[in-house]
């Protein structure tokens, strides 16, 4: 028996890096998944990497979450595939990489940084809401993916810094407003993450990363499919506009201990 038998979960940017480990881990508790990315290609080579790993069960669609009608056209394969939704999990994210600094950014792109992370992640939410979870005895789940960067500001990443700290807001808002109707929503806020950018790192700078790190390692894509599987789940069941911080301890101290004086 696995924890979700019998459920159906999208799992939105769910094509790459830790989207993959939330696909992954959903299938393996026994869920139905529903996973897009936002082109062909990138959702196409998810795919490919999530049968490399030994994962099936699961359909994969093209979906740009800033866009409405790809959006609807996502909900009507799932109502045509499975007939209902159990779990949302707002994984999608526009990473606002390069963008430069404050005085310098085009402002379009901080716009593009939060018509993915903030409003497409309410506009799927609202969605999911309206034609499953409200319409289902039991109803629905919902978890999204911040940052601690929404607590803890990283240099040349205004939009999305801000745009994890509009999330965390906005998690609590709608578990406030949703908590009556039997719907909870939570988020999970990871610090590093392991990604194949690592790999191509001077490995001093990496063991530099690493030492912000109390726990003295960035988080695994399953790390992070881990807690947002528990928030998802029955075990949190009690549990509604929380942001649990999983990032090895690094929102608990001050400064590195290199630099701590």
């Amino acid at each position: 028996m696995g924890r979700f038998d019998g459920k159906v979960v999208l799992v939105t940017g769910g094509n790459r890096n830790t989207g993959l480990s939330l696909v992954e881990k959903f299938v393996r508790e026994g869920a139905k998944v529903f996973m897009c990315g936002s082109s062909d290609a990138s959702t196409a080579r998810g795919v490919e990497m999530l049968k490399e790993r030994g994962v099936e069960g699961f359909t994969a669609q093209t979906c740009d979450i800033s866009d409405i009608a790809q959006m609807r056209a996502l909900f009507d394969t799932i109502e045509r595939e499975a007939g209902r939704l159990d779990i949302l999990v707002n994984n999608a994210a526009n990473q606002g990489l390069g963008h430069g600094g404050p005085l310098e950014m085009d402002p379009a792109r901080f716009h593009e940084v939060f018509n993915v992370n903030v409003i497409g992640g309410f506009q799927v939410t609202q969605m999911a809401c309206n034609r499953f979870f409200m319409k289902q005895e039991t109803r629905g789940a919902v978890v999204f993916l911040s940052s601690n960067t929404a607590q803890r500001a990283i240099r040349h990443r205004t939009a999305y810094c801000a745009s994890k700290g509009a999330i965390n807001s906005m998690v609590r808002a709608l578990a406030l407003d949703l908590a009556p109707l039997g719907i909870r929503v939570n988020a999970c806020a990871p610090g590093y993450i392991y990604t194949e950018r690592w790999d191509v790192l001077d490995p001093a700078k990496a063991a530099r990363r690493r030492l912000n790190c109390p726990l003295r390692r960035e988080a695994s894509g399953m790390d992070i499919a881990n807690v947002v599987a528990f928030l998802a789940s029955s075990d949190a069941g009690n549990m509604t506009g929380e942001v649990v911080t999983c990032d090895a301890g690094c929102s608990c101290q001050h400064m590195p201990e290199d630099v701590d004086v």
